[in-house]
């Protein structure tokens, strides 16, 4: 236990370290961030951490995503709701498609339903990662407010692609009405939340 706090502690400081790194030489953090996890990847010998889901899920991710849309200007989001939508739900699930059967064609012994798992996985864009990123290229205004607005709104559209997947690898089966329904489920439900929180 006290191993995966001192784990834990070490990565915090190095996450603060290259936080201000980023800062003396301009490179939006996500970039650092990334570049940071995948040489941390590399070295040997780390215990490993497994994290309870449910807590990532309900502790980590809301304080995450609520400065996102707390500073979202809702005007701006109904106005560019359509290829919001588009990139949020059409590009999701594309992403998903293209990377499940990448993943199977050049990995024949994995499943096709589990390569459509590990697509719904990598398939949403991270809200906090656009924005610092689209904020520090000085892209406009426009395309800002859609990657913002793409960006919190993915998320239930990955994690229904999810479910299903995960769904179609442990039962062998896949209801494409089903999956439809929860798919018109979740457009409604961001168009709703725009509707509500923006009125």
């Amino acid at each position: 236990m006290l191993e995966i706090i001192e784990l834990v502690m070490g990565l915090m400081a190095a996450v603060a370290g290259l936080a201000q790194l980023a800062r003396k030489i301009e490179i939006p953090g996500p970039i650092l961030f990334v570049v940071g996890g995948v040489l941390l990847g590399f070295v040997p010998g780390l215990p490993k951490v497994h994290l309870d889901p449910d807590l990532v899920f309900f502790l980590f991710l809301p304080p995450l995503l609520y400065p996102a849309a707390l500073f979202t200007s809702w005007r701006d989001f109904r106005a560019n709701l359509r290829p919001i939508l588009l990139l949020a739900v059409g590009l999701i699930l594309f992403t998903t498609l293209a990377v499940g059967l990448l993943a199977h064609y050049f990995i024949p012994d994995l499943p096709l339903a589990a390569a459509f798992v590990l697509g719904a996985i990598i398939s949403p864009t991270d809200a906090i990662a656009a924005t610092a990123i689209a904020h520090k290229l000085r892209l406009p205004h426009r395309i800002i407010t859609i990657l913002e607005g793409e960006s919190l709104v993915n998320d239930a559209t990955a994690l229904v692609a999810y479910r299903f997947a995960v769904a179609a690898v442990v039962t062998g089966f896949f209801s494409i009405p089903r999956a439809g329904g929860q798919f018109c489920v979740v457009v409604v439900g961001a168009f709703c939340s725009v509707i509500f929180w923006g009125g």
